[in-house]
């Protein structure tokens, strides 16, 4: 698939100077991070770009890099937000909450609770407050956010107790009691954990729909929020820098969503089919990417490159693991595991010396998986990595600065 860019495309670029060379060329090679980054403002300056920066049109952001590097961008203000505003409003599922105007709470990172809370303040003119108040994590009129830890899994009674709190008050606002719940897959899982552990499912409304877009959120985990949550429960894929390109609907199934914007498929090595996403999008009319390595990684219904027929989402390009049958991403590790025990909830994988792995993992419950199931799951992750793998059961694996998990840990990183 070759992927080049349209017409009308190149001449909506043919002014950005990281474009000149391609331009005259007639030929767009796969633009990588580094290359972005090289020269950055000036390789993407344009009389435009310098107006709409100086109106406060566009804006100077970094990507929400989760293990890696962040990468600094341009866009127009609440470029993410409005994408995600425009899916919610237009997703066959969940239109109708986004129409009778019910507000949405967000439980994810802290670091985009404090984000939230240090552009308010910016806007008043004060400084941020170490611990924000309700008022001071509301991104617009329909959003607020809930977290203020790092790690969901050392909340304590009092703060699970002011979150259900503060859901309350949105879905009373809402005159059929509705709201919308926008989260992590692993922070909502942390929240029903511990609701139901405290004896507090009669202060938790439950909610008219949800959204976790965040980050990867694994097999176990969607399957135990199903079983707490009667609601459409959906998936998002997209990047601070590209917006929205994949909606699942409620079954599961992933649709794309490329308003201006097209994707390739290739594959990560020969013939696997395992393959990274090329993404060229105008969405962005600042920074448009054309031929854009995302660094995300897919696996497709029947294994054809055919991004209409994307079946799963699987993780990052970066964090693939070599092994003697090929790589292998975080979804293959993801389906493994589910198949073989829906217990596991955190798991993180370390290579420990050249032949052998440990998975480390968590559980909903807090019990060890049982034999049959953790000797399963030993052979599978064997099988798939070349690795002589062993279990062990924590009580807690921590989360990351980024407020993410890593799934894969090399004993010399």
């Amino acid at each position: 698939m070759d992927g080049q860019p349209t017409a009308e495309i190149i001449e909506q670029i043919r002014d950005i100077p990281i474009y000149r060379e391609s331009v005259a060329r007639g030929h767009f090679p796969v633009l990588d991070k580094p290359e972005i980054a090289r020269g950055f403002p000036d390789n993407w300056m344009t009389p435009r770009l310098a107006a709409a920066l100086a109106a406060g049109e566009a804006e100077f952001v970094l990507s929400t890099g989760t293990h890696h590097a962040r990468m600094q961008i341009i866009r127009p203000p609440y470029f993410l937000l409005h994408s995600y505003y425009r899916l919610w409003r237009e997703h066959p599922d969940i239109a109708q909450t986004w129409e009778s105007g019910c507000r949405r709470v967000s439980l994810t990172t802290v670091l985009a609770t404090e984000h939230v809370a240090r552009v308010n303040a910016a806007r008043r003119g004060v400084p941020p407050k170490p611990v924000p108040a309700l008022d001071d994590r509301w991104l617009d009129d329909r959003t607020c956010y809930l977290n203020l830890r790092l790690d969901p899994a050392r909340w304590e009674r009092d703060e699970v107790v002011r979150m259900l709190a503060e859901i309350e008050s949105a879905r009373q606002a809402h005159t059929r009691g509705w709201y919308h719940l926008d989260c992590s897959g692993y922070h909502l899982a942390h929240l029903v954990r511990q609701v139901g552990e405290g004896g507090l499912w009669d202060d938790f409304p439950p909610p008219a729909s949800i959204i976790h877009a965040y980050e990867y959120t694994p097999v176990n985990v969607r399957r135990y929020l199903r079983q707490h949550f009667v609601c459409p429960i959906i998936d998002l894929f997209g990047s601070t820098e590209l917006g929205y390109l994949y909606y699942s609907d409620r079954r599961g199934t992933y649709w794309p969503y490329l308003d201006k914007m097209s994707v390739e498929l290739h594959p990560v090595a020969p013939g696997s089919t395992l393959y990274e996403l090329i993404v060229s999008s105008v969405r962005n009319p600042y920074m448009p990417l054309i031929r854009y390595r995302s660094g995300d990684c897919v696996r497709t219904v029947d294994g054809t490159p055919d991004p209409a027929r994307i079946s799963q989402f699987c993780g990052r390009y970066k964090e693939l693991l070599s092994t003697p049958n090929g790589p292998v991403a975080q979804g293959d590790l993801d389906r493994c595991i589910g198949e073989e025990s829906p217990h596991v909830f955190i798991y993180q994988l370390r290579m420990t010396g050249d032949s052998a792995a440990q998975l480390a993992y968590t559980t909903f419950s807090g019990e060890p998986v049982d034999v049959t199931q953790a000797s399963a799951l030993q052979e599978r992750i064997s099988e798939l990595t070349g690795r002589k793998c062993r279990l062990e059961h924590r009580r807690h694996i921590p989360i990351g600065r980024s407020g993410k998990y890593a799934w894969l840990v090399h004993e010399d990183a």
